[in-house]
């Protein structure tokens, strides 16, 4: 890309972003003017105790799955550092993340947690890097094999059809393939930028990146799953769920508030009705966003609480 293209871009990624934003604002209030809201508050009263018991168990399963892509961060760096002590940061960084940002939960909220554990500024950026690396490249490989095999159908009418979804599908599915490919392959294994060495991981590592970053968002389609109407089947819930996150990408609203409603209910409106659908992601919302963020935020002010402790015990009379 050159420096005018470059440029370019940059002037208009702001007005692009407003401009979708704008346009996702005016879908969901017309969708939400279509919503039978008496439907969506019975559905809610009518979840039974057992079904929210086991979206919760599945979210608990996906949040550990995520933490462990810090685990791989701390076989990257080389750091001995314990796994009771990488859990809390990648669960606590994660419900910041999915709640308040990246820039809050996955950037700030690990500097800090990790500069405490004594880990170096460089080091905790090669354990971001990684995580998010292991999480995207799960998402492409996943998406790359949904997509490609024609499981989600676009609705008449959406501007990318079926067949152009297949498409992406096969792309992604290289790129996952070529990223494989070149952890096996390549000569050259580090990279520096700014000053930030970056090292090819082994094959090995990359494929245990591509079973938990798949795993995590297969985890994340089955709490959705779970608390949507029966009649569903799991492969599109998971097409719809990765198809949304895109969106949520591109408008960088925090827990992509309305993008992920927005998505699944133009996708499924035709298969249930949109009230069981925003019932269901109301609970999915509750349970997978909220609850683990006032978890976190207890377990956060844990650790200051201690950290400021160990300061008074090490500060001399």
């Amino acid at each position: 890309m050159t420096e005018n293209t470059g440029s370019r871009f940059k002037r208009w990624k702001k007005p692009l972003t407003i401009a979708f934003f704008l346009l996702l604002i005016v879908l969901f209030t017309m969708l939400a003017r279509r919503i039978d809201w008496s439907e969506v508050i019975q559905t809610l009263g009518d979840f039974k105790l057992r079904t929210l018991l086991i979206a919760a168990g599945l979210t608990l399963c996906s949040f550990l799955v995520y933490a462990c892509f810090d685990l791989i961060g701390r076989t990257y760096i080389g750091q001995p550092l314990r796994w009771k002590q990488i859990l809390p940061v990648g669960f606590i960084s994660y419900a910041f993340n999915l709640n308040l940002s990246a820039w809050v939960g996955g950037i700030a909220m690990r500097y800090r947690l990790y500069s405490r554990l004594g880990v170096s500024t460089g080091n905790i950026a090669k354990i971001l890097g990684l995580s998010l690396a292991t999480n995207w490249f799960g998402y492409m490989a996943l998406a790359g094999v949904v997509f490609s095999s024609g499981l989600v159908t676009m609705p008449p009418g959406w501007k990318v059809s079926t067949a152009a979804l297949q498409g992406i599908g096969a792309l992604l599915v290289l790129a996952s393939l070529g990223y494989l490919a070149a952890c096996q392959f390549s000569k050259k294994r580090a990279w520096s930028i700014r000053g930030i060495e970056i090292n090819l991981p082994s094959l090995r590592m990359a494929c245990l990146q591509l079973a938990l970053g798949a795993l995590n968002w297969s985890l994340m389609a089955a709490v959705i799953f779970t608390l949507l109407p029966a009649k569903l089947d799991y492969p599109l819930v998971l097409g719809v769920l990765l198809i949304s996150a895109i969106a949520g990408v591109v408008t960088h609203i925090p827990a992509g508030l309305g993008v992920l409603e927005a998505v699944f209910i133009g996708l499924l409106q035709h298969e249930v009705s949109r009230g069981s659908l925003l019932a269901g992601l109301i609970a999915y919302r509750a349970i997978y966003f909220i609850c683990p963020l006032l978890i976190a935020l207890v377990m956060y002010l844990g650790v200051e609480a201690k950290a400021k402790a160990l300061r008074v015990k090490k500060t001399p009379a």
